[in-house]
């Protein structure tokens, strides 16, 4: 599958004068990318193997779309002196339309934390030393697969502690789907629902968002789909007999489904009521004799208070059992899933609010949505791309912004959007990352691996291989007794 979009209009405009504003000599741009902090103090890096292989690999720059380019960008700018199709000619006659650039990149998957290089790319060729930093715009919205991965990997975090404190053994094992992507209905394309999905697959694989795991199959050459889903209702369903008919729409649904799990939205009216009428005495019985899992949502209200009296009512109709940890679980053909007003700082709320009532995490399985996919920028983790070295006639350059700012408190400081210096390695020191200049710590190993040179992949990145670079000491432990 290879895209339609002409790579010549994937800039921002203003990069189309740059080759006329490097000063003159210049030969050499090399830039790096990195996460400058943010929300988390890690970030996972994903995604990049997406954009080189459908934007960037192969025979991308024709003479058709430099046609097409040049009269599209004189009406840019109003005037024909800023677009100079013939820094593209070039590309064609002397590489046969593949880009003369040099990348690499951290291998996908890594964990690395902020304030470190994650990718340096440059220009092989000294006539094209304009293009490395034309190549900003479409490279820096790795941003976003690499922040939603983050995400993911933090919620997984949280929930793995409360379930190591307050979950049965046999429930931490099922950690992979506590935590499900709602995100495809919300975020701002298909493409995003793709790179989003995807990411969020490095450390779950709850998901009715089927997009993600086409691209980890189309793009990561994964050898299974990842994303997996159940049966489940929607407000449309349960409404359209009205509420008198709420119940009949239940007993329909577990009948439809004798076996295996499904959930069902429950907040249509009252979600208490259905709790505590329905599915607690008049289809307790249907419910507790099913091979398989009802799974009940909440929908509406304040997550913490609504979920508490869910499970009072539901202890109290169902009975419980206490784990091995001392917490109070429902029988195993009961469980609940929250979907509203899920984010890092609720879910950590939520689960803590459970255990301080003596209510094991095993009880709820969580969908996030907006907050996954959608509500992330990039300043989340405060993703920049700067040049850190040059070579102008014949001289290598170290090139660096260092700007003095004015804090809140009216004082000059130096600004956190200081950049690096030189050309860069980032290496491991008794397990920690650390990024240098290439000259330094001379028997240490890069961990930047080169991904993209002169058109073509070096190497390519198996999903199975990213899932079990991200994974966390838990998740490793799987991976190897699998």
């Amino acid at each position: 599958m290879k895209t339609q979009e002409n790579i010549l209009l994937l800039a921002d405009a203003y990069k189309y004068s740059h080759h006329k504003l490097y000063y003159p000599g210049t030969t050499k741009i090399y830039s790096y990318l990195e996460s400058r902090g943010g929300q988390f103090d890690e970030t996972v890096f994903f995604g990049l193997q997406y954009f080189l292989k459908y934007y960037l690999q192969g025979e991308v720059i024709t003479t058709e779309k430099i046609d097409a380019a040049s009269g599209f960008l004189e009406q840019v700018f109003g005037r024909n002196d800023v677009f100079d199709r013939s820094k593209f000619e070039y590309i064609v006659k002397k590489h046969g339309g593949k880009l003369p650039v040099r990348i690499k990149a951290v291998p996908e998957g890594t964990s690395v934390p902020v304030n470190n290089v994650l990718v340096t790319i440059e220009n092989t060729d000294p006539e094209c030393f304009w293009l490395t930093n034309f190549l900003e715009t479409l490279l820096m919205q790795v941003w976003y697969p690499c922040t939603v991965a983050t995400v993911s990997r933090e919620v997984r975090k949280i929930t793995a502690e409360y379930f190591h404190e307050t979950a049965s053994a046999a429930a931490i094992a099922g950690l992979d789907f506590v935590l499900n992507d709602f995100g495809f209905r919300g975020v701002s394309s298909v493409e995003s629902a793709g790179l989003g999905g995807a990411a969020h697959l490095l450390s779950f694989r709850g998901s009715d968002n089927i997009m993600g795991s086409v691209l980890a199959e189309r793009y990561y050459g994964a050898e299974k789909v990842y994303g997996l889903s159940i049966p489940a209702t929607e407000h449309s369903i349960c409404t359209l007999l009205g509420e008198e008919g709420e119940l009949e729409v239940f007993k329909h649904i577990l009948k439809t489904f004798p076996t295996g799990t499904v959930a069902c939205v429950s907040d249509s009216y009252d979600i208490f009521r259905a709790c505590s009428k329905y599915w607690g005495a008049d289809l307790k019985e249907l419910v507790l004799s099913r091979d398989g899992v009802l799974v009940i949502r909440p929908d509406s209200g304040d997550p913490v208070f609504t979920l508490l009296k869910v499970f009072d009512i539901l202890f109290e109709k169902f009975g419980f059992t206490i784990n091995e940890k001392g917490f109070r679980v429902l029988p195993s053909q009961v469980r609940v899933i929250q979907g509203d007003g899920i984010n890092v700082d609720s879910i950590r709320h939520i689960y803590n609010a459970l255990k301080i009532n003596g209510i094991s995490a095993e009880n709820l399985v969580l969908g996030m949505g907006g907050a996954l996919l959608q509500k992330v920028d990039r300043d989340t983790q405060k993703f920049a791309f700067k040049c850190s070295y040059a070579e102008v006639n014949g001289e290598a350059v170290d090139v660096q912004k260092n700007p003095i700012e004015i804090d809140s408190h009216g004082r000059l400081v130096s600004s956190f959007k200081k950049s690096k210096a030189g050309q860069l390695k980032l290496i491991q020191t008794d397990g920690f990352f650390q990024t240098v200049r290439k000259e330094q710590e001379a028997d240490a190993e890069d961990q930047l691996v080169t991904v993209f040179e002169n058109g073509e992949l070096v190497g390519e990145v198996k999903f199975e291989e990213a899932r079990e670079r991200a994974a966390l000491g838990e998740m490793k432990e799987a991976f190897e007794n699998k």
